[in-house]
């Protein structure tokens, strides 16, 4: 197969992506790529300890954030794109100005083991986190305080993901739960899975915050109906048993499930119909995050230790 070929079972309106750079400054592992809100930046975190600002467009290296004494595992993004807070395995989280002079602004320290992920309410003045600690842990961006511990899970917690609206937080673990919480109160409202395997990976609102999407370590994505509690569809044919592997909505085009995947592709599935209708080809480890552009037909993906590279995919116009 060509590198970025699609598969026969796409639809005759899809245009495939195909890889058009590849980005290389990270020493480490990549662990997370996220474009900003308003697709003019990309940010990328490594297990070199540091996170890198790029162009979005001329795709060049605009700035890189030092400050982490350990990996880091995850970033997020504030509404306005102005803020990136990155979550690391040296216990604490940092909030920078994504904008020069890029400097590091709060410290969030209270988490007694790594940070393994972490995300900004859509106001942007809270920040959730979630540890090995077993708990989640809510922050007030002005103050950098802690406004609540929540005693989550009973093993690491993989993900954190606030809705559209802010006011509920969905949470997965290696316990094999994912649990949905009102973000005001710290309350659980609901298990939406409660199953000692396979572990939850990785869990999104989407992008209607009606769906969550859930990854578990059985090489499987699940969309969820958040209300009802049942779940909807099944996404199947990446490799997910290892990593906690992120996956992600793209709108900007058709509707499609994206993820990395263990054999070193990234997978693109119909929303509807679960078709797996591209897999691209051409990392050498691990790819271990995606995510798309906002406005544009446009995909990073973040490679492992065995390849430290970010590759940027684009739909042929």
């Amino acid at each position: 197969m060509a590198s970025g070929g699609a598969n026969q079972q796409q639809t005759p309106a899809y245009k495939p992506y195909r890889h058009i750079k590849t980005l290389t400054a990270h020493q480490r592992a990549v662990s997370c790529v996220k474009f900003s809100n308003d697709g003019t930046l990309l940010a990328s975190a490594s297990l070199d300890k540091t996170l890198i600002i790029w162009s979005a467009s001329s795709l060049s290296l605009i700035h890189r954030l030092v400050g982490h004494s350990d990996g880091v595992s995850d970033l997020a993004w504030s509404s306005d794109s102005h803020y990136i807070c990155s979550a690391s395995d040296d216990c604490s989280l940092r909030i920078w100005d994504a904008r020069a002079p890029f400097d590091c602004l709060k410290i969030l320290k209270g988490h007694s083991d790594f940070v393994f992920c972490v995300n900004f309410n859509p106001q942007s003045n809270l920040i959730v986190s979630g540890s090995f600690d077993e708990t989640i842990r809510i922050w007030e961006v002005k103050t950098g305080k802690c406004l609540r511990v929540i005693r989550a899970h009973s093993m690491p917690v993989t993900s954190v993901h606030f809705n559209r609206d802010g006011s509920l937080i969905v949470s997965g673990s290696h316990e094999g739960s994912c649990k949905i919480w009102d973000a005001k109160e710290g309350t659980c409202l609901k298990t939406l899975i409660d199953d000692k395997d396979p572990a939850v990976s990785f869990t999104k609102f989407s992008p209607n915050g009606k769906f969550i999407l859930v990854a578990t370590l059985d090489s499987t994505l699940k969309l969820w109906n958040y209300s009802t509690g049942k779940f909807l569809k099944i996404y199947q044919g990446h490799t997910n048993r290892v990593y906690c592997i992120t996956s992600t909505f793209s709108v900007t085009s058709g509707k499609y499930i994206v993820s990395g995947s263990e054999d070193k592709c990234v997978y693109l599935w119909d929303l509807q119909s679960k078709a797996m209708i591209q897999k691209l080809e051409g990392h050498s480890d691990t790819v271990i995050s995606v995510t798309c552009h906002p406005s544009e037909n446009k995909i990073a993906s973040a490679g492992l230790e065995g390849d430290r590279t970010i590759r940027i995919w684009m739909q042929d116009a």
